[in-house]
Parts: structure tokens; sequence; C-alpha cells
């Protein structure tokens, strides 16, 4: 053997034991997938195209991912109803809140009024402020807005502290006004992006999820109903009725944070059923059901809100006079809605954290991403993946 060939063997063993040794979560980021693509399918009920949000028409999400140096994992992520002048044609609206440990701007008057008005951001909870102010500079700056002298903005939060060092301040205006640019219908990135770039879920790297749902109408055709997550919580977390939890040892990272908080869940409901803003509430109620499924018991420190709207009808700004809306769905229709949307934000959560990747934050603190393949192990052990069951469930009849 040449002395050349000698050393390239020994040249080539360097590397591959060099990455070989590369930090076990690099592997984890490599292959992050979807709930179904690895057999985790929620209820029964057909999802749309792109098994999101924005199956409902109209509907974009734009994201803004904020890492900087070794210590900034923040981001922020706007939802718009639909791509237009939303103060002057708002859309009807309803919030709920799970637990109230939180910072919700925009609430009291979507209460009262039953619509919103703005685009929908999600941030980190010392970036409300700022997103506000976004948000107000983003709406007065619209053309047919210009004598406009109210905004209600409608940003949400969770705390990212753990990875992300919040005190620095690090959203910017500029931050949510490209958030809202970039919004787009389509396929919605997942995982640790946006609003979900710092965010932790039963320990292990959260983030953001959707999933849809088709509603079937009573003659023909469908409505269809999409869930977005931003996912920051605590609990055991059940996957199908597996205690993934339980069997995988979730880890403690982030949990110091028990003492004054176990973290929050922000949920974003869309449908283009005509529904009054009192029914859209009692959809949000149901959406917390979904959370439940998946181990959260919401803590006495976690801020769980649900927005939820319908982009079937306008309503035009300060008018006095009647206002056409199609005829809307009856109280004793409302039922597969409420299916509907359990199991879109079961799923979105999952999908919230299947595709979030491994983060190193702040003092080098680590937030591992769940392992697929030990999420497949135990839900194989507990009998409840589609693929390996093989079951073709028929649609719920109503």
């Amino acid at each position: 053997m040449s002395i050349f060939i000698f050393n390239l063997i020994i040249y080539l063993s360097f590397f591959v034991s060099m990455f070989a040794g590369v930090s076990s979560f690099a592997g984890e980021n490599s292959q992050r997938v979807r709930a179904r693509e690895i057999g985790i399918e929620v209820g029964v009920m057909e999802t749309g195209k792109w098994n999101a949000i924005t199956d409902v028409p109209g509907v974009k999400v734009g994201h803004i991912t904020i890492i900087q140096g070794n210590s900034v994992r923040t981001g922020v992520t706007a939802i718009l109803p639909y791509e237009g002048n939303i103060y002057q044609g708002k859309v009807p609206a309803a919030i709920y809140v799970g637990n109230g440990f939180g910072k919700l701007a925009g609430y009291t008057q979507v209460e009262e009024l039953g619509n919103i008005e703005t685009p929908i951001i999600l941030t980190n909870t010392l970036g409300i402020g700022t997103a506000i102010r976004a948000v107000v500079k983003y709406v007065l700056s619209q053309p047919g807005n210009e004598s406009v002298r109210t905004v209600n903005a409608i940003v949400g939060e969770t705390n990212d502290g753990y990875l992300n060092d919040i005190r620095l301040l690090s959203i910017k205006e500029k931050n949510v006004l490209d958030a809202i640019k970039r919004a787009k219908s389509g396929h919605v990135d997942e995982g640790s992006v946006g609003a979900g770039t710092g965010t932790i879920a039963f320990g292990f790297k959260g983030g953001i999820g959707t999933a849809s749902r088709f509603v079937p109408k009573e003659d023909d055709g469908h409505y269809t109903l999409g869930v977005l997550v931003q996912s920051n919580y605590g609990g055991i977390l059940d996957i199908n009725g597996a205690p993934v939890g339980r069997e995988i040892k979730q880890p403690k990272q982030g949990r110091e944070t028990e003492k004054n908080g176990d973290g929050s869940c922000m949920i974003i409901v869309a449908t283009d059923a005509p529904l009054s803003a009192r029914n859209l509430k009692r959809i949000a109620k149901r959406a917390l059901y979904g959370l439940a499924r998946t181990g959260s018991y919401m803590s006495n420190g976690s801020g769980d809100y649900v927005i939820s709207f319908s982009t079937a009808y306008r309503i035009p700004h300060n008018t006095k006079k009647p206002i056409s809306i199609p005829p809307l769905i009856p109280n004793a229709a409302m039922t597969p809605f409420f299916n509907a949307v359990v199991e879109a934000t079961q799923e979105a959560v999952y999908n919230s954290m299947l595709m979030a990747k491994t983060v190193k934050g702040q003092k080098g603190r680590v937030v591992p991403a769940i392992s697929i393949d030990e999420v497949v192990k135990i839900c194989k052990k507990y009998n409840v993946l589609y693929l390996q069951k093989k079951l073709i469930a028929p649609p719920l009849k109503y």
C-alpha cells in the first residue's frame, strides 16, 4: 500500500468519525414529518388539500423567524382572514379564554362587537406592544383608511423566554409588517418557525402546527374548517390514546418556568361556513377539547386562547344600514363543526411537535425535537397507527 493511499484512508476515517460524532439532534433535525406521514391520523373527517388553515379559501399565513447570535430565538406569525382591507370589511369572530394567564390584545372589543378588523398576529410575550403598534400602522396605511382613528389590533402570545432572551425585546415593527406581507395561501411552514421558533411543548420543541377538516353540507359539497396553533404548554403527551409522554420519559427542559407558569397555547380557527359570532364562540370552546386530548390540563400559569372567525361574509365598517348576510348555520347543524375543530386542533398540535427541530438557545440551553422513531415505536406498541391497523374509517353521518 502506498503512502498516499494509507494517508487517504486515515484522512477519510477521521472525517467519518468526526461526522458520526455530530450532536445527536442533527439526525433528528434531518427528517421531520407531519403526523399523517407516519400513520397518526386523528379522527375520521376528511382533510383539505393542504391539511392546513389555508384550506379555508382566502386565508393566508406568513412567518418571520428571528435567530440572532446565541440568545435570540423568536419570531412572528401573521394570519389574514382574506387579502384586502379587513378594517373596512370586518369578519365575524369570537374569542374564548381557557385559562387567562396571558396577554391577548383586542379581546374586549371582539367580545362586545363579534368581529375582527385586523390581521391576527402571534409573537412572544414581550413583543405584544410592538406588534400592536405595527398592526395599527399597517391598518392606517391602507387606502380607504385615511380617516380611521381607532384600531383594535388582535395580537396573541406565548412566552419563549427559556430558549429566547426575551428581555432583549428583539421583535421589531418591521418583523410584524414583513410577516403580514409574506402571508400566503397553500402550504404552511410548521415547527420551529415564526412565533413558534422558541416555544416548548411537553418538554420537547413545540412550534407552529396546522390542520383542516371538511364539514359536509346538507345538500352537496362541504364547508372547510382550519386550525393553526402556537404550542408552548405542558402536560403529559398523549397521541391518539398512546401514553407517549409516560413511555418516552419527557425531558424537563424549559420546565423551570413551572413556578411562574407552564407555558401557553394560542389556537386560531378559521372557516368559510356562515356562522354567527355566537356559534363561532361555541366552536372556539370545543377547540380546547382537542388540546385536552393531547395531554394538556391547562396549568395555573397557562394562557390558552382560541380566536375563531368566518370568511363567509363581511361586516362593513361604521355602517348604519342593515347588513346582508347569507343564511346562517343553525344550532342544530353545529355538531359536525364541533367534531371538526376538536380533530383539527389535536392534529395541529402533533404537527407542531413532529415538524419542530431541536433548538439551542440562550445560555446554551437545548430543547430537543421529539424523536420520530420513538413516537412510531410507542404508537405501534399501543396499536394506534392507521397504517398499522389498515382500517378505513367510515365518514361520520350527522
